[in-house]
């Protein structure tokens, strides 16, 4: 599709979208989040929060082992992949018809920060204008791969927003491991507790790239420690596929899955 230098691949734990729309229905009957109450054509729960059918997070990695030209394709990529039709189709098949959505940049424990705050996301001028603003922003984020730091960063997004979403997902990317911050295990926890989804992408590097802790691959370290919730997958980009390609079937995956999200339910 593209000539990005990463490509997609290895998929883990994900399954086809496909047309769900009766599942995702029952889905959401099941399991509306607290005060999503709404009177038949509103749209907004009780307590005045807008009802969407998935709240992302989108965590991407802009650590000191991004380079500029590197974090410009990676932004150039998630933009392209959220105007593109099939997401848009997936976003317009939900129960809501919209989703919400905010881009982060990390890097050290200290590095997390907004690019573009939560936006509603219904059609194409919107999917245009996030992307927009993605691509022009300036860099912000620096030192080394805390993802613990980026997990916490996007639990407090989502539970600070003005959405109520029957499935809140926090999508992280890097090409590194864990290095810093709080309790990557911990941090998971909280948000899985929190009925948030963790998914990842790990970025191969062209030659290698770096590993995870005791030299283990990078994708074993993301898919032992950073991923979590129900349906939790990690998918790996390197140079097979373009990035976009990654980024277009992670989203899709997303927001069509019609499963609740965080920690199962006794």
């Amino acid at each position: 599709m593209t000539d990005d230098p990463y490509r997609l691949v290895r998929r883990r734990g994900n399954r086809h979208p496909g047309n769900c729309g009766r599942r995702r229905l029952l889905a959401l009957m099941a399991w509306l989040p607290l005060g999503a109450v709404v009177l038949p054509g509103r749209g907004m729960a009780q307590d005045g929060r807008r009802l969407v059918d998935v709240e992302l997070v989108l965590a991407a990695d802009g650590s000191g082992s991004i380079d500029d030209d590197e974090l410009a394709t990676q932004r150039r990529g998630y933009a392209d992949a959220l105007a593109h039709p099939r997401v848009l189709q997936a976003i317009q098949g939900g129960y809501h018809g919209r989703i919400a959505l905010t881009y982060i940049e990390w890097g050290g424990p200290r590095s997390q920060h907004t690019i573009v705050d939560w936006q509603e996301i219904a059609n194409g001028d919107d999917a245009k204008a996030f992307g927009d603003a993605l691509v022009t922003a300036p860099r912000a984020a620096r030192g080394w791969n805390s993802i613990s730091g980026a997990i916490a960063y996007g639990h407090q997004k989502i539970d600070e927003n003005r959405f109520a979403g029957h499935r809140k997902v926090i999508d992280i990317s890097g090409d590194g491991p864990q290095r810093g911050g709080p309790s990557l295990g911990l941090t998971r926890q909280q948000a899985v507790e929190a009925g948030i989804t963790i998914n990842a992408l790990v970025v191969r590097r062209p030659g290698g790239g770096y590993p995870g802790p005791g030299g283990m691959p990078l994708h074993t370290h993301y898919e032992r420690d950073v991923i979590g919730g129900r349906g939790a997958f990690v998918m790996t980009a390197d140079t097979e596929i373009g990035f976009t390609d990654a980024i277009l079937n992670k989203l899709i995956q997303e927001i069509a899955e019609g499963r609740p999200t965080g920690a199962a339910r006794g």
